[in-house]
């Protein structure tokens, strides 16, 4: 069949999580920056379709196609592995350490946004003709995304930060259920509309992905946004990193391995029986 059952592609998601601490550090940089590229250019599609036609829905409908694209590639988002590396350690595979855990992270962090930000330097020449005119609509919006999404936190202060911080659990919760998706079908079609539905989700309602930000807010600086690298590290990109692995690890890997790979003992159905005849 097409579709594996969750025992099935949980112990996938652990498996995956243990190849990709003991990834060589040259291939894991490399997947992690064209991930990061190819995820930076599909948010510069959908900001331009929300331009175009002035429905955001639309936008964020068509944004998984980048998603699909890198994973389907075999590359890797910080947001995925921040939820499969750690179950490799919880599940105590052989010589998997969280040193190792916390390389791959480190690894696949800077690979990301080595990508995101070559893609955000390419489109911002894009937008401005090389730096030779103001920014054309979509540069101009891609700015004031900047400006919002972190002064914008800023001015609530604790409150901002709270805010921040859950939207960025919020987002790695169905990112890394699009993750996971991917696991469950053993076709191309299977995986791309198992990964497309909570991949639309997070776009939609506009939850905070830290990988989509390394291209939003060097673009938007780049282009003259209002804000500073300062404002773009603490009140996006380090609050949202942290929700992400929160979010992600919480609701999509714990859960998953905890009720399909460590179960808890089953009930005697012989015995619930008997106390029912009774």
């Amino acid at each position: 069949m097409s579709y594996l059952i969750p025992s099935e592609f949980v112990t996938k998601m652990v498996d995956a999580g243990e190849s990709k601490i003991f990834m060589s550090t040259r291939d894991t940089v490399i997947r992690a920056y064209m991930a990061g590229a190819i995820l930076a250019l599909a948010a510069a599609f959908a900001v331009m379709v929300n331009v175009q036609t002035g429905y955001p829905i639309i936008g964020a409908i068509l944004f998984p196609v980048g998603f699909c694209m890198l994973y389907l590639l075999g590359f890797d988002l910080l947001t995925g592995v921040f939820v499969l590396s750690p179950l490799a350690l919880i599940d105590k595979r052989p010589g998997v350490t969280l040193g190792g855990v916390l390389r791959n992270w480190g690894l696949v962090f800077i690979g990301n946004f080595l990508g995101a930000l070559t893609v955000a330097v390419m489109m911002s020449i894009v937008y401005t003709y090389a730096f030779s005119t103001p920014p054309d609509k979509v540069g101009a919006v891609i700015a004031g995304i900047g400006e919002a999404r972190t002064l914008g936190y800023a001015k609530y202060g604790a409150a901002g930060m709270l805010t921040l911080f859950i939207r960025g659990m919020l987002c790695n919760w169905m990112v890394s259920t699009g993750v996971v998706g991917a696991m469950i079908s053993t076709t191309v079609p299977g995986k791309v509309i198992a990964m497309w539905m909570p991949i639309m989700v997070f776009f939609a309602m506009v939850f905070e992905h830290s990988v989509v930000n390394m291209f939003l807010f060097p673009s938007a600086l780049l282009m003259g946004g209002h804000f500073s690298i300062l404002d773009y590290f603490i009140w996006n990109e380090i609050p949202t990193v942290v929700g992400n692995l929160v979010g992600g690890l919480s609701f999509t890997g714990l859960t998953l391995y905890a009720t399909h790979v460590r179960t808890a003992p089953k009930r005697d159905v012989r015995a619930v029986r008997a106390r029912a005849v009774a």
